[in-house]
């Protein structure tokens, strides 16, 4: 019900910008500046995300060591720290904090964090809707391009009017939409359509009209 809601607002936003002539073309889109997290897009940091399989170690103390899901309040429960906000931080960071929360119990502990199954928080994501074999949210990755988002969602349906995809990208004021041109990407192989994304695009793929 929540996907299907999303997929409808975003939907009718893409058609208000293309009735009103705000989508701007691939080509700009290739030449746009990566100004929206930048430093990210160059050099990430993983932030831990609701849903992320998490593998706590404690040195010397395989008692408290744990594997453990982020629930979707953003938080984890571990041996002797019951309620600790993961969602947001890095992997070192969840570390140091688990470390303070453990030196009421443990002398000088030593804690590592490694993500073993990553999902990443909505910031993180290239979310992809509509005409895409497996419509997904990726955990975005340094580099990214619109075909790596294709191949991780299994391509275009039989119905997608993939020339009429449209990737938005920011938000409120600041939001921009930029037409796609996939069916000459994926079916054509133009490489020339391939563009870079960002964390936090959203790409909408709608059905063709026959």
């Amino acid at each position: 019900m929540l996907l299907r809601s999303f997929a409808a607002a975003l939907a009718a936003l893409a058609l208000a910008a293309c009735g009103s002539g705000d989508v701007a073309s691939s080509e700009q889109l290739a030449a746009a500046p990566l100004n929206t997290d930048e430093q990210y897009a160059k050099s990430p940091d993983y932030l831990i995300g609701p849903n992320d399989n998490l593998e706590v170690f404690v040195w010397r103390a395989p008692e408290l060591s744990t594997k453990v899901t982020v629930r979707p309040d953003g938080r984890i429960s571990t041996p002797l720290v019951e309620d600790m906000v993961a969602a947001g931080k890095t992997p070192s960071k969840l570390a140091k904090d688990l470390e303070k929360a453990l030196l009421e119990y443990v002398k000088t502990p030593q804690v590592t964090v490694i993500v073993s199954d990553f999902s990443s928080t909505f910031e993180q994501q290239v979310r992809v809707i509509g005409e895409a074999q497996k419509p997904l949210a990726i955990p975005y990755q340094a580099g990214m391009t619109v075909l790596d988002v294709m191949v991780a969602v299994g391509g275009l349906t039989e119905f997608a009017a993939g020339n009429k995809s449209v990737l938005i990208r920011g938000k409120g004021e600041d939001r921009q939409s930029y037409r796609l041109r996939l069916n000459d990407l994926m079916r054509k192989g133009k490489i020339s359509a391939n563009v870079p994304v960002m964390p936090g695009d959203v790409i909408l793929i709608p059905e063709s009209v026959f």
